[in-house]
């Protein structure tokens, strides 16, 4: 349940918050996070709106000149940095093992489908060292250092596999709103080691199929088996140095969620207009799940939906109208 955590609280000071009238489904996802969960961030990427529209200071209680002195560049304290994730939730200790400390990333949308992913693809796990690449600098985490302090000074905090959430908005303007915080799971239905090399795979086979070009099938299966090496997106992230070129390549990973990756699209009717999800892939610890969000909020529904691409999801779904009914 630990790793978990960032999550379960994320859910449940939102609904609080709903029922006391704070926010509303229809409010800025940025100030859902920030008014929800502002003392548990280590990151935030639009510091300058933070402050400027919903009174945030990620640095408050921290001198300015020790953080330059720290790396911080002064430019940097208020802007909007542009980076993944929008949000980092500080890590906690327990048992000498980190716990939380998970990523999110707002994904918001006027109509029905899920925003595109335009810097990484979504997966269930990253650490900090990926982000770094996948950012091409250590911003984030040297943020993520200082408001970790102490906790950050294990080489292991930068190893340490953090669960990513995804905070996903639909039909924002309108009645037909659905808001849910969803695991990493509900996207990551190949592992990304293998997504990666099979589109590569695809890219070569349409090239051969355009140009007509015949290659024996042996010849062909050595390379399908050189490609399948293929599976590091940190690698594919960096900037490379072609030699006599003046620019430095670098590919950037874009992703689309296909339509039964969606879960506020028609294949889960389930999840219904008006409400805010949880949504967790089923494994032994949604069990404790259930048993602590429900004794925390009353009013939850909790039922499963089998996704189509990945098994067996557990839902906590609360709405403006409170569902007293079970299922499971």
């Amino acid at each position: 349940m630990n790793e978990y955590v960032d999550a379960m609280d994320l859910f449940i000071n939102a609904i609080n918050d709903l029922k006391k009238g704070t926010i509303s489904l229809h409010s800025p996802l940025e100030e859902v996070v920030l008014k929800t969960c502002g003392n548990n961030l280590a990151y935030v990427d639009d510091r300058k709106n933070a402050k400027e529209m919903y009174g945030y200071d990620l640095w408050a209680g921290l001198d300015r000149n020790w953080l330059e002195q720290q790396g911080i560049e002064k430019e940097t304290f208020y802007s909007q940095s542009q980076q993944f994730p929008d949000f980092l939730f500080k890590v906690k200790k327990q048992e000498e093992r980190y716990i939380g400390g998970a990523l999110l990333e707002l994904k918001d949308s006027k109509g029905g489908n899920i925003a595109s992913f335009n810097s990484t693809l979504p997966t269930k796990y990253k650490n900090l060292e990926e982000v770094d690449v996948i950012n091409n600098n250590n911003l984030l985490s040297k943020i993520a250092r200082i408001k970790d302090g102490d906790l950050a000074l294990d080489r292991s905090y930068f190893e340490f596999q953090r669960r990513c959430f995804y905070l996903v908005r639909t039909h924002k303007e309108t009645g037909k709103v659905k808001l849910s915080i969803v695991d990493g799971s509900f996207f990551e239905t190949v592992p990304k080691e293998n997504l990666i090399y099979q589109m590569f795979l695809q890219v070569l086979r349409l090239h051969l199929e355009k140009k007509k070009i015949d290659i024996p099938q042996e010849t062909l299966e050595k390379v399908e088996q050189t490609l399948s090496h293929i599976t590091d997106q940190t690698i594919i992230a960096s900037s490379r140095i072609i030699q006599n070129a003046s620019i430095r390549p670098r590919l950037r990973i874009m992703a689309e969620v296909h339509p039964e990756g969606n879960p506020h699209g028609g294949f889960y009717p389930e999840i219904t207009e008006g409400s805010i999800n949880l949504i967790l892939q089923s494994t032994p610890q949604t069990e404790k799940i259930k048993r602590e969000l429900s004794s925390r909020v009353p009013e939850i529904a909790v039922f499963s939906i089998q996704h189509k691409r990945n098994g067996e999801h557990v839902v906590f779904q609360f709405s403006g109208k409170p569902r007293l009914t079970r299922y499971l």
